[in-house]
């Protein structure tokens, strides 16, 4: 069973490309940080390439950027290549089956405030709230 779930925050803005036959393909890259301190009290972090694919890449290309802490649930994928000196290597992708975004929406991650055009029905406020008559009989 080949299966990944990966929580971090993306180390740049995801880039959305088409494939020649039209199929629109998202590459980013997430920063995971272990659970665990070295010896010398520093935290390690763990970066990984993902890939998202068709309407799924799309969607994060629309909605995330760099920083914003991401939840992606997928599989790996070893792919090899020959790198421009004729050396065949062997590349590691995270191809995502579902992206979770945990940064609040609107929410700019270098200044801490909403960068976000305004919604329809006016920024901040909140929808009032109508009292009903509760007579004590259960509806049902």
């Amino acid at each position: 069973m080949n299966k990944v779930f990966l929580t971090g925050n993306l180390t740049r803005d995801p880039e959305l490309t088409e494939t020649a036959g039209g199929i629109k393909i998202c590459r980013f890259s997430v920063a995971v940080n272990r659970s665990y301190s070295s010896s010398d009290g520093e935290r390690k972090t763990d970066f990984f390439n993902v890939v998202a694919w068709r309407g799924l890449g799309e969607t994060v290309a629309r909605f995330a950027k760099k920083g914003n802490k991401v939840a992606v649930y997928g599989s790996i994928e070893l792919r090899n290549y020959e790198d421009s000196q004729g050396v065949r290597r062997t590349g590691i992708d995270i191809v995502a089956n579902d992206v979770e975004f945990l940064t609040p929406r609107g929410q700019n991650v270098e200044d801490g405030y909403d960068s976000a055009p305004a919604q329809s029905g006016g920024a901040g406020k909140k929808p009032s709230l109508q009292a009903f008559d509760d007579d004590g009989d259960i509806p049902f």
